[in-house]
């Protein structure tokens, strides 16, 4: 996985399980991965040290995966969008178009 592949993906999981991570997780992973800020720029804003940034960024990141690898909900997500995607492409018919459309939007 890419580095872009990464941002992508944890931005994706933070979107789901954010709630669940420590406030300090939750601020780091935010500045990092959705405000691009340098570890150095997240320890300033936050007070605490480049190897803080750091730290926090690890754990996050490992309980983002632990949470998506037990629950799924970004899978789950992923899937319904797919479906969705490949109903659309198979009808012609507007209403099941519309209500496909809702399931990704």
């Amino acid at each position: 996985m890419n580095i872009n592949e990464k941002r992508s993906e944890i931005s994706l999981l933070f979107d789901f399980y954010s709630a669940v991570l420590t406030e300090r997780q939750r601020e780091v992973l935010d500045f990092y991965y959705n405000e691009d800020l340098s570890l150095s720029e997240i320890a300033e804003n936050l007070g605490i040290t480049r190897q803080g940034v750091r730290d926090a960024i690890i754990h996050g990141e490992e309980y983002l995966y632990f949470l998506e690898k037990n629950i799924k909900m970004a899978e789950h997500d992923r899937r319904v969008r797919e479906t969705a995607y490949n109903i659309i492409n198979l009808t012609r018919d507007e209403n099941i178009i519309r209500e496909a459309e809702k399931l990704i939007n």
